[in-house]
């Protein structure tokens, strides 16, 4: 109705296509979003200056969708020009200024740029200290980044403290069912992950599926997040089966809410692909580290610790996948050679019939990959 009676680039469409690009946001459908924002953009790059705060704020909203998206390039360049504008426009203990910083942080962390991610981060914390009350949410999100970046980087005393400093804020100023609460809880149970103590970090991981099913819609990708680290809590106690179940209901969530490159993908993949080797099971492993592989060659600077990672496990499962399948094939073969012997035609067949598949992986397996993973 007001497209009807506004004219096209009128600062009221643009309030209201931002609206709704923040409940598409929520709903984790990120090209409607984005498809919003940028309209929004227009009108306001029509009728505002080149240093509005409010500028600023919408190129911060885009960069987050992006980032969302796994586009952390695209997003790092948003988030660079929103703190431009901020820098220019804004005091220099200004709290917008700190979420811009925590912003860039974030998605210097998800590269794997831990340093340059702690800086922006700590900055953040700085310019928080200065201008918010001590219990303001902000300032649990800022130690909840800084505690993430500390147990990447493998300090995690410091990293539970910041994290525990985060929980206390918010159980005071937070509903029981907030977003925010259940991702305290995860990052909190990734520290005890760490640090090998697997039931209170499951009880944890639990505590935020629990929030997040109530909060989030039923297809969000944080819950394919929390299914994920619950999967490599069980693989970490031996819990093969339930492990797996979760890392496949984690692959069911992010297919259908996902762009297919996306790196939360390849880190699904990456692990269903752990448990294929807990369970022996090379070939199927080596299929999925390959899935791995290909999305993050296209969606990870190439220096990303993660590829590296990734190319020693496909090398290594290969050699192991090989192994396993001539030795399954040849028994296979001798199986099916003593019930020929026996006059047991069928089993005899059978028999033959199971090598000559496990072959033709083998075959697969030796002529695909060195073009593909390097």
């Amino acid at each position: 109705m007001d497209q009807e009676y506004l004219p096209s680039n009128h600062p009221e469409l643009a309030t209201i296509y931002n609206n709704i690009s923040q409940v598409y946001n929520l709903m984790a459908d990120y090209s409607a979003a984005l498809s919003y924002l940028q309209k929004t953009l227009e009108i306001h790059e029509k009728s505002l200056s080149a240093n509005d705060p409010d500028l600023a704020t919408m190129y911060e909203n885009i960069g987050r969708v992006y980032y969302a998206m796994g586009e952390y390039s695209t997003a790092l360049s948003y988030h660079q020009k929103a703190l431009e504008i901020r820098q220019k426009s804004l005091p220099s203990d200004h709290p917008l200024l700190a979420i811009t910083h925590n912003s860039i942080g974030q998605v210097y962390y998800t590269m794997g740029e831990y340093s340059t991610a702690l800086s922006h981060h700590q900055k953040a914390l700085e310019i928080q200290q200065t201008s918010l009350p001590s219990s303001h949410p902000d300032l649990a999100a800022t130690h909840s980044n800084i505690g993430r970046v500390y147990d990447s980087m493998g300090n995690y005393s410091t990293a539970l403290s910041h994290l525990q400093t985060t929980l206390e804020i918010q159980e005071k100023s937070l509903p029981c069912n907030h977003p925010d609460l259940a991702t305290t809880c995860e990052n909190i149970g990734r520290v005890y992950y760490a640090m090998g103590e697997y039931s209170t970090a499951l009880s944890h991981h639990q505590k935020a599926l629990e929030i997040r099913y109530k909060s989030l819609p039923s297809n969000h990708p944080l819950l394919a997040i929390t299914h994920n680290n619950i999967g490599q809590v069980h693989h970490a106690m031996g819990e093969y089966s339930t492990a797996h179940s979760h890392h496949q209901k984690a692959l069911e969530i992010q297919q259908k809410s996902l762009p297919s490159s996306h790196p939360d993908l390849a880190i699904t993949y990456n692990n269903i692909g752990e448990i294929w080797v807990a369970m022996a099971d090379y070939l199927k492993a080596v299929s999925c580290y390959k899935k791995t592989l290909k999305i993050q060659q296209v969606a990870l600077p190439s220096d990303h610790p993660s590829l590296a990672i990734t190319y020693n496990n496909v090398g290594h499962e290969e050699q192991l996948a090989v192994r396993w399948a001539l030795d399954t094939a040849n028994e296979f073969r001798q199986l099916g050679g003593q019930c020929a012997e026996a006059g047991n035609i069928d089993s005899a067949r059978e028999y033959f019939q199971r090598g000559k598949e496990l072959y033709k992986h083998l075959a697969k397996i030796i002529d695909q990959p060195r073009s593909q993973t390097s």
